[in-house]
């Protein structure tokens, strides 16, 4: 019997994602998003239940009806800079949200869930790799938010004898490699889709936020993980819960870093374009390198991230930008 799996934020970038990659694997995906963020037209592999997270009453109904036996819960905003100036957002919709959702599944008797987590709750940490063990110590509401919501499903999962797995991203990047998904925002902040968009004219102002960290080439270092890989590990983790094995924390990249100027670099020879990028100020709180330790989920969940090397990334990320975002065209005279 095909068992439905309740995936709040499913018409995002990663949900709708993980909605493929549900669907694929056997398990039908029921989407709930309010669309203040999420793209209708990335619904493609199971209903849309319209509606805000928060909605305690409308999540009972949706856990109801569809006979929802997990639910993965997306549904978040991630703009760290935002989260700074306006924490008031973060807090009313990440962790009141995840709380009410929290209690939308107690009241529906539904005990799995698969959290959406963020290596931002890690701070910056004076070692790395960074592994589960690494200390929590957030220096953003954003991430403050995420730990947060992270401490109350581990204390429900305690007291309720629920299953429950917290999965801390990396830096999630690429786009589906059939072309039916991918990064679609009216506000882009990260770095592959922006130069992307800046080589089909959509960005004026692409810029590099710092060329003096202490690194090899002066720009900082990340740990990009394909989102189709991500969105695999989502159903590793849920299986792993649907078989009563246990949950835990997770993190998830790729094992390896890759610097900003390797990133252009990448851009500049998959795209076989010139790409200008002036070199700016450092982000406030930006470390110099992110890197994650993913031994854990190898070992525990199985994760075998198969399409996280740059190529893949920047190539199956250009296909959809061309898609997505076509050239402009300059304006003729006359």
């Amino acid at each position: 019997m095909t068992q439905n799996v309740l995936v709040t934020g499913g018409a995002g970038y990663i949900g709708a994602h993980a909605c493929k990659a549900l669907r694929q694997a056997g398990f039908q995906p029921v989407a709930l998003d309010n669309l203040g963020l999420g793209q209708r037209d990335f619904v493609k592999w199971g209903p849309l239940v319209e509606a805000d997270v928060r909605d305690r009453a409308r999540v009972v109904q949706a856990l109801r009806e569809y006979d929802i036996a997990a639910v993965i819960h997306f549904a978040a905003l991630s703009l760290v800079g935002e989260s700074v100036s306006e924490p008031a957002k973060y807090y009313d919709n990440n962790v009141l949200g995840t709380f009410s959702l929290l209690e939308a599944m107690r009241e529906a008797g539904v005990g799995k869930l698969v959290f959406s987590s963020t290596c931002a709750v890690y701070g910056e940490p004076a070692v790395t790799p960074i592994t589960e063990a690494t200390p929590k110590a957030p220096i953003n509401p954003y991430g403050r938010a995420k730990l947060a919501c992270e401490a109350m499903i581990e204390d429900y999962a305690r007291a309720y004898g629920w299953g429950a797995a917290i999965l801390r991203y990396f830096n999630a990047a690429g786009a589906d490699p059939d072309g039916e998904i991918g990064e679609q925002r009216e506000i882009e902040t990260h770095l592959i889709p922006r130069a992307l968009m800046a080589l089909q004219g959509h960005i004026t102002n692409f810029a590099v936020f710092g060329g003096d960290y202490p690194t090899p080439d002066g720009s900082a270092i990340r740990d990009y993980i394909h989102v189709s890989d991500l969105a695999d590990a989502h159903v590793l983790a849920l299986r792993r819960l649907l078989d009563g094995k246990g949950g835990g924390a997770f993190n998830l990249g790729s094992g390896r870093g890759d610097s900003v100027v390797e990133v252009l670099e990448t851009i500049r020879r998959i795209t076989g374009r010139p790409l200008p990028a002036p070199v700016g100020g450092r982000r406030a709180g930006d470390p110099a390198v992110l890197l994650a330790d993913t031994s854990l989920a190898r070992d525990v969940l199985g994760f075998d991230p198969r399409r996280s090397d740059l190529d893949s990334i920047v190539g199956d990320a250009w296909r959809w930008i061309q898609r997505a975002y076509p050239k402009l065209e300059a304006p003729t005279a006359g």
